[in-house]
């Protein structure tokens, strides 16, 4: 009974793969970053490489259950329906949504799509780029999830209509594009595809364990400007300023006092901006 219920739940696009590492002190419930389970995500209803991290399941009050899915670049789900619907928030990368009978839609970093119920559609990652989502689905009486057919290369690689023909023309550029898009175009879009897609999208480490080599490395080049963007990214990513200050303290052994002093001074302007 208990391989059925997890598989319930893959069939899901979430996967219960074990108990998620919880505390919980007078209904309040935190699961910390990095320590919740991932797995490969089913090959019968995925193709690509794709893994797949509980975040929370349904409880005996409630039936939304969701998962962070981690697509390596051309890796998609089936076509499948949900009962109830499906919203897809994507975090990481540059992705694939499409409606049977429409035009695939490109779908990106900060990206919220809503499938109503009973939609086929697929889901994952650009031809060339990662692509990780939260995946939310409701578990109705019945099975929440109708897995189909594979989607083909035919179709994954059909026409795309890209985001920015949706976007309303005030939408705001990237952090890439405003910093030097006027100048190197080409250096922006890399910057957003590659690093911030695909890099940051892979599913070998978290994005908070990439914020922490990432911000370790800045501290030891001495590079204050990049890190001030990176302190900020860090704390999105769910690592603490008692981890960042840990992290510096650290490093001061290794890299050196004066990059250690300089890193501190960024950090408690961050710091301050977030509060």
């Amino acid at each position: 009974m208990k391989s059925v219920a997890i598989m319930a739940i893959v069939l899901a696009s979430v996967t219960c793969v074990g108990p998620v590492d919880a505390q919980e002190t007078r209904g309040v419930t935190i699961s910390r970053a990095g320590t919740r389970e991932t797995s490969v995500a089913p090959a019968p209803n995925f193709t690509g490489a794709a893994r797949v991290e509980t975040l929370f399941g349904p409880t005996p009050a409630t039936r939304a259950y969701a998962a962070s899915v981690a697509f390596a670049a051309r890796a998609r789900t089936a076509w499948h329906t949900h009962a109830l619907g499906q919203v897809l928030i994507v975090t990481a990368g540059v992705g694939r949504v499409q409606r049977w009978g429409e035009t695939v839609q490109e779908i990106r970093t900060g990206d919220v799509v809503r499938i109503a119920a009973g939609v086929k559609h697929w889901h994952g990652a650009a031809p060339a780029t990662a692509m990780t989502h939260i995946a939310i689905v409701e578990q109705g009486d019945g099975a929440s999830t109708q897995w189909m057919e594979p989607v083909s290369d035919a179709q994954f690689d059909s026409p795309m209509r890209a985001a920015a023909q949706d976007a309303s023309p005030s939408a705001e550029s990237s952090r890439a594009q405003q910093l030097m898009g006027d100048v190197a175009p080409k250096l922006a879009t890399l910057t957003d595809s590659v690093l911030l897609g695909d890099v940051w999208g892979r599913p070998g480490l978290s994005r908070r364990d990439r914020s922490l080599a990432t911000v370790s490395a800045l501290i030891a080049m001495n590079r204050p400007d990049q890190l001030r963007s990176h302190l900020a990214l860090a704390l999105q990513n769910g690592v603490t300023q008692e981890e960042l200050v840990e992290t510096i303290t650290q490093m001061a052994f290794y890299a050196g006092w004066p990059n250690a002093i300089t890193a501190v001074g960024v950090a408690r302007d961050v710091f301050r901006a977030k509060r």
